[in-house]
């Protein structure tokens, strides 16, 4: 059968991260919908709150459905602006808040941006990590490998990069990442440069199939694109962590975020609140 169609909105009076993170969180329980969804971020006055409405309500007259809403605003005016749209409009702190409140015996402080806005020593510890991964991305510099909190290593294009950014980014783990050559898997040893970092490697793999149409695209009909050198680079890479007792994942089905937590999980780094 085919999809129904679907329209999504996410409305926030800052970037609307976090209702992106948790509408889309519920949104991928439901098979056979195709979703289109569109963020409105920083809407904290009346007036916007007022454009948004309208939009919301044409795209209903439009699609002869209800869209559905996702929101994070803190300023009530805003929200009582909001609920009026023809939608069906899920506040998610109106959901969790009041719970809290009773609980707690506290009132909300109504603050927007406390989720993702910066808090000075963490926010610096973050953007440390990110230059750190940065400058140590595929093995560019070794000069102070010994600060990392892991060193992801896998053949080229397997997931290193983003595995490492994201780890910084969303985590505050300072990651570095090394690629393994064919020079390296032929010897079977591990890089000089990574003996000393033994207990820090996580190593990953992927399908062969796939990571030859990866390879591909950047570099077509290549000898480092064939089917045959993929599976050769891969085979070997696993012989390699089995021999150096190094941790490691089948990245093929698995998103960047599944892949950090697995490397978080297994190295037993502590995720850092932003």
């Amino acid at each position: 059968m085919p999809e129904t169609r679907r329209r999504v909105f996410f409305v926030s009076d800052r970037t609307g991260i976090t209702a992106e993170t948790l509408g889309n969180s519920l949104l991928t329980q439901f098979d056979g919908v195709d979703f289109q969804s569109l963020t409105f971020p920083f809407v904290n006055t009346d007036d916007k709150a007022n454009s948004v409405v309208a939009y919301i309500d044409h795209a209903a007259r439009e699609d002869g459905v209800r869209p559905i809403v996702f929101s994070t605003t803190v300023t009530d005016s805003v929200r009582q602006k909001l609920k009026q749209a023809n939608a069906l409009f899920m506040d998610l702190f109106d959901t969790f808040i009041p719970t809290v409140e009773e609980e707690l015996q506290l009132s909300w402080a109504h603050a927007s941006g406390r989720a993702h806005g910066p808090s000075t020593k963490r926010y610096a510890s973050r953007i440390d990590a990110m230059n750190f991964a940065l400058e140590h991305d595929d093995g560019q510099s070794l000069r102070k490998l010994d600060k990392a909190d892991v060193v992801l290593i896998a053949p080229s294009r397997c997931g290193k990069t983003p595995t490492s950014l994201y780890l910084a980014l969303q985590h505050g783990v300072f990651a570095a990442n090394y690629p393994l050559t064919e020079e390296d898997l032929e010897t079977g040893q591990l890089p000089k440069p990574l003996k000393d970092q033994q207990r820090k490697l996580y190593g990953l793999i992927t399908d062969a199939t796939r990571l030859s149409q990866i390879r591909e695209e950047r570099r077509p009909g290549s000898k480092y694109a064939s089917i045959q050198q993929t599976s050769y680079e891969l085979r070997q890479a696993t012989k390699l962590y089995k021999k150096f007792s190094v941790p490691y994942s089948d990245s093929t089905n698995m998103s960047v975020e599944e892949i950090a937590t697995m490397v978080m999980q297994e190295k037993q780094l502590r995720r850092h609140s932003f």
